[in-house]
């Protein structure tokens, strides 16, 4: 696909009260990359589409949980029913394989129709997860140009009865040979014959480097799309509000500036800056945004997202106690961690790790009178077994999936790798006595 142009052109129209329909959403005018950061766009985003969302680098942190994992429970066959869905949930039993053979997955996409989609960094192919564990591929991101981190790296989707086959828009964010983009592509066909339709741009000009691409895209429960960016080893972007790098960006679903009551803090695509290489996101019962970051040399973080917020990158690492920024939740060693992708499954945050080859939770609590959310201990899983991890994503009765990641050129692969895994979920507070076996 050939490269947009940038564009300055100032949309003026006349908004409706009602939300956009589907036409409005693609054809609404704008402008794209960094030349669009202080450009505001009349096209409101107030939609009534379904949005699905599958969405480092050391010492020892005050809350940094215990090194070694901690042992599964016998598997269940289901989640008690009448339990609190927001209880907090644990892993029990051992993971099982549901595919193999894929080459440096990054992104796991769950459709609301049941399918998923693979994204492949290094082949840029999006890969379909068939009934019976083998793989097909449903198409190729031309324009990825994988080298060093960059390639094809997060998806998401956003179901749109208008779009192309009447299905919606697979969203991938991806590195060319001179930027990081999003694009999207119309998804047609049904489960287990699913194709990928010519891309439309969503946002070029995001800064791409050998590493510290950031990556990750997902919806938000206000029916925008957030990426996170990473610096792309210029650190002094982080604190620049006019630049892309390391920042968490926030958008329409046609890569526009929101206006209006969803307006962001700096009326330009930054919606959280100070970041290194963010990798994870993703929202909690309440609509609180969490991003994991890539730490340099000695933290990694767990961080809540505020609108506006500035985490510090590059003055500072870790908790540092700066009243100018703003604290992770959670850190740890750069050995223990390297987080990428998470996911929030009953107000539980399962988190990733690629350097550490765990799995990490963490228990979502906000304070008796509804205050500001925070967490808890963490709790490592699955320690050194499956090696290097870069994606988690709610799975269905009551599972998880991760990926593993050690054909990424940093891990040691084994026959099969990678891998995409299944485990159970059961409530914190249900003993072992009531699961079955």
């Amino acid at each position: 696909m050939a490269h947009r142009a940038l564009r300055f052109r100032r949309a003026v129209i006349t908004v409706s009260p009602l939300p956009p329909t589907p036409a409005q959403l693609r054809t609404a005018p704008g402008v794209r990359g960094l030349t669009r950061l202080r450009m505001v766009t009349a096209l409101s985003t107030a939609t009534a589409l379904i949005i699905l969302t599958l969405a480092a680098c050391s010492a020892e942190a005050p809350n940094a949980a215990p090194a070694t994992e901690r042992p599964a429970q016998p598997t269940p066959t289901q989640l008690e029913s009448g339990t609190n869905p927001l209880t907090p949930v644990q892993p029990v039993g051992d993971p099982v394989v549901i595919a193999s053979g894929l080459a440096a997955p990054w992104s796991i996409l769950r459709l609301p129709s049941g399918a998923t989609l693979i994204s492949e960094r290094d082949t840029a192919r999006v890969r379909e997860l068939l009934p019976d564990g083998s793989l097909r591929e449903v198409g190729t991101v031309e324009a990825a140009q994988p080298n060093g981190e960059g390639g094809l790296l997060g998806l998401a989707f956003l179901a749109d009865t208008a779009a192309p086959g009447g299905d919606g828009w697979v969203y991938a964010y991806l590195s060319t040979a001179t930027d990081n983009r999003i694009e999207r592509m119309p998804l047609a066909g049904s489960n287990g014959g699913h194709t990928l339709g010519a891309p439309d741009l969503v946002l070029d000009s995001i800064p791409r480097a050998g590493n510290h691409n950031g990556g990750r895209i997902a919806f938000g429960p206000d029916g925008l799309l957030y990426a996170t960016v990473g610096d792309a080893g210029n650190p002094a972007t982080a604190q620049d509000l006019d630049a892309l790098g390391g920042k968490i960006l926030r958008m329409t679903p046609t890569g526009d500036v929101p206006i209006g009551s969803e307006a962001n803090p700096f009326d330009t695509l930054v919606y959280s800056y100070g970041h290194r290489n963010p990798q994870g996101i993703a929202w909690d019962s309440h609509g609180q945004l969490w991003s994991s970051e890539f730490g340099q040399n000695t933290w990694d973080e767990l961080n809540r997202i505020v609108p506006g917020g500035n985490y510090g990158w590059p003055t500072v690492e870790g908790q540092a106690g700066d009243a100018r920024f703003i604290d992770p939740e959670q850190q740890w060693s750069t050995a223990d961690a390297s987080p990428s992708g998470l996911v929030i499954v009953s107000d539980t945050i399962f988190l990733a790790s690629l350097r550490g080859s765990r799995l990490w939770s963490i228990p979502i609590t906000s304070g008796s009178t509804g205050g500001d959310s925070s967490t808890g201990a963490p709790t490592a899983w699955f320690v050194n077994r499956y090696g290097r991890l870069r994606d988690v994503v709610s799975g269905p009765a009551g599972t998880l999936w991760f990926v593993s990641n050690n054909t990424d050129g940093r891990g040691s692969p084994v026959a099969g790798d990678d891998r995409l895994y299944q485990v159970h979920v059961r409530p914190v507070s249900v003993p072992a006595a009531m699961v079955e076996p």
